[in-house]
């Protein structure tokens, strides 16, 4: 009741939310694993995993042949990286506390932090698994020449970013479909196994079938990435303006959403989960 309340100023007010959204992202990281260094390394080893499995699954095939000349590994990194950025980054930012969580409890908390925590986390993880991996291929086993370096890691944040628009969009619709919003979360995962275009190049396709992926952002930014990767390659029929537009649009429906739904809140929510 006898309080000494201090009006918080603008540059205070940023100041503690940055400090929040730290010490959530850092919670949201060891929240897989209680030691953060073993949270990394599983994010390491599931990309390990990805590329070894298609690495010999192409071997077996003998469709090593790949449409770009260039090291057959980095071509496929850089298609696994990318997808799992995306695709990881949807599930963390999907399963985010909403406005009916526990944590909510919390003054300082709220659904702006949950979500930002949930998106650097995964960004966090992922990075650091980029650098890990590159740094080992590159020391251990063969020399990396990447053509164009910076715009390429753009492309990678440009996956993420996409992957919190998608993923924002599915926390919106969870409240109100649980079941059918984690059915399309699953398939969404699913289709873009073949959807995001990591096991080939655009153009390589004919064109009945490159309507089929063209719809697809993460589609558009792999085959962008590599371009950026490999000097002998130019994506013709790929654009990664198409990537950002089509994420800043989800982006703004799902903060619509997810603004709507906070406004028709109930604890009820959780019982169906």
């Amino acid at each position: 009741m006898f309080q000494n309340t201090r009006k918080a100023t603008l540059l205070g007010s940023v100041i503690t939310l940055t400090e929040v959204i730290y010490h959530a992202t850092v919670r949201d990281i060891r929240k897989a694993h209680g030691n953060a260094f073993m949270a990394i390394l599983t994010s390491i080893l599931t990309t390990v995993i990805f590329v070894l499995a298609f690495y010999f699954m192409f071997s077996i095939l003998g469709l090593r042949a790949a449409k770009i000349r260039g090291d057959f590994l980095l071509y496929m990194l850089s298609g696994v990286f990318l997808y799992l950025m995306h695709i990881k980054t949807v599930s963390a930012v999907a399963g985010a506390d909403g406005s009916t969580s526990p944590m909510m409890q919390h003054a300082p908390m709220n659904t702006v932090v949950s979500i930002c925590s949930a998106a650097l986390g995964a960004l966090y993880t992922q990075v650091l698994a980029l650098f890990i991996i590159l740094l080992l291929y590159h020391t251990l086993i063969n020399e990396i020449e990447i053509s164009q370096p910076v715009p390429a890691f753009g492309m990678f944040l440009l996956a993420w970013f996409t992957g919190c628009a998608v993923g924002l969009l599915f926390m919106a619709l969870k409240p109100w479909f649980p079941t059918a919003a984690n059915l399309l979360k699953t398939v969404y995962t699913r289709v873009n196994m073949i959807a995001s275009g990591k096991l080939f190049v655009a153009n390589a396709l004919p064109g009945f079938m490159l309507a089929m992926f063209d719809w697809n952002p993460l589609f558009h930014i792999i085959d962008q990435t590599r371009g950026f990767v490999f000097i002998n390659y130019y994506p013709r029929n790929t654009s990664y303006e198409y990537a950002f537009i089509v994420g800043c649009v989800l982006l703004i429906i799902g903060l619509l959403g997810e603004f709507y739904t906070r406004q028709h809140a109930s604890s009820s929510w959780d019982a169906r989960r």
